[in-house]
């Protein structure tokens, strides 16, 4: 209604909400809905579920985790002694498994992203297959890679280089690291494509636009650019192939050995084949089983340094992608 002078009447007086109490019953209303009373509870659940287990696994393990643990072979059936051998082939697979992972995935992310066409049969085969190899059973890549890199490759190798003399057709850590490397590929191709596909397109136009060829562009713009994503996938890939037992089980890992691997075509011992091996085949579990927590945390301890380490590289390029 129009006052007498012609103006609109004033909301403030008896007619106005303060905007404090409607803030406050906004924030109420939206933290009592249901969905995020849902979505919480359930990251809840999941932080309870990573803290219990990291909690079990530190009070059952501490108490054992001494500098000779960690520095000597296994004695008296595994009751005694410590891991050295299981850290040091370990560290050795995952070594082994990046340098083989990386180069590929990141060869395969290139040439899907640069050079295949997106509609051909072929590109489109490529993107089944990667998407498949996601999904399959780590059990079928370890007899995958006995029979492939084990019986065919090795076999191969032997008559060709060492005139059929055993060297190369048996279990072996070079071996162990490619079938890692296969579980792991779709890993590493699905985090550098999605990296690429985040480069601004205005990078590779100026590029081109200066002259410079698809291998130049790809070498000197497109791969910088990506680091930091090839590093995520890269640690993603070291996480998942550090816990795997199933592949390496036929491929590569040993119950003991009284040497470490220094070659190639050597058996190694694995901490997560040696959890396997104590918690399955020991003749006395109970007193196996501070040893076997402590092997646990100390697998879990070298996963999360292995991923820091990569964590921190990829932070120090971001910085000096940012700077320059």
């Amino acid at each position: 209604m129009m006052t007498p002078g012609g103006e609109l009447p004033s909301v403030s007086g008896s007619l106005a909400v303060p905007a404090r109490p409607l803030a406050h019953r906004a924030r109420w209303r939206r933290w009592l809905s249901p969905l995020p009373l849902l979505t919480g509870a359930l990251t809840v659940c999941v932080l309870a579920l990573l803290v219990v287990i990291l909690w079990n696994v530190t009070a059952g393990g501490v108490g054992r985790l001494t500098w000779e643990f960690l520095t000597t072979a296994p004695k008296e059936g595994m009751t005694a002694g410590g891991i050295f051998p299981a850290i040091f082939g370990t560290v050795f697979l995952v070594v082994l498994m990046t340098l083989a992972v990386i180069p590929l995935g990141v060869a395969t992310a290139v040439y899907l992203r640069y050079y295949a066409r997106p509609d051909s049969a072929f590109s489109r085969l490529v993107r089944v297959a990667v998407n498949n190899l996601a999904g399959v059973p780590s059990i079928v890549f370890g007899l995958f890679g006995l029979g492939f890199f084990v019986q065919f490759v090795g076999r191969g190798i032997d008559r060709s280089f060492f005139g059929g003399e055993l060297t190369f057709a048996q279990p072996a850590i070079i071996w162990a690291s490619l079938t890692l490397a296969l579980l792991t590929l779709p890993v590493v191709i699905v985090a550098t494509e999605e990296a690429m596909r985040a480069i601004p397109r205005d990078y590779l136009e100026a590029s081109y636009s200066l002259g410079a060829t698809r291998w130049q562009t790809i070498s000197r713009v497109v791969l910088p650019n990506a680091m930091t994503g090839i590093l995520t996938g890269g640690i993603l890939a070291v996480s998942r192939g550090a816990g795997e037992v199933a592949p390496i089980m036929f491929t590569g890992a040993a119950y003991f050995l009284p040497y470490l691997p220094h070659k190639l075509n050597d058996q190694f011992m694995e901490l997560g084949y040696h959890v396997y091996v104590m918690s399955t085949q020991s003749p006395d579990v109970e007193a196996t089983l501070p040893i076997l927590y402590s092997t646990v945390l100390v697998l879990l301890m070298l996963t999360f340094a292995l991923n820091a380490l990569a964590v921190l590289i990829r932070s120090r390029l971001r910085r000096r992608q940012v700077a320059s």
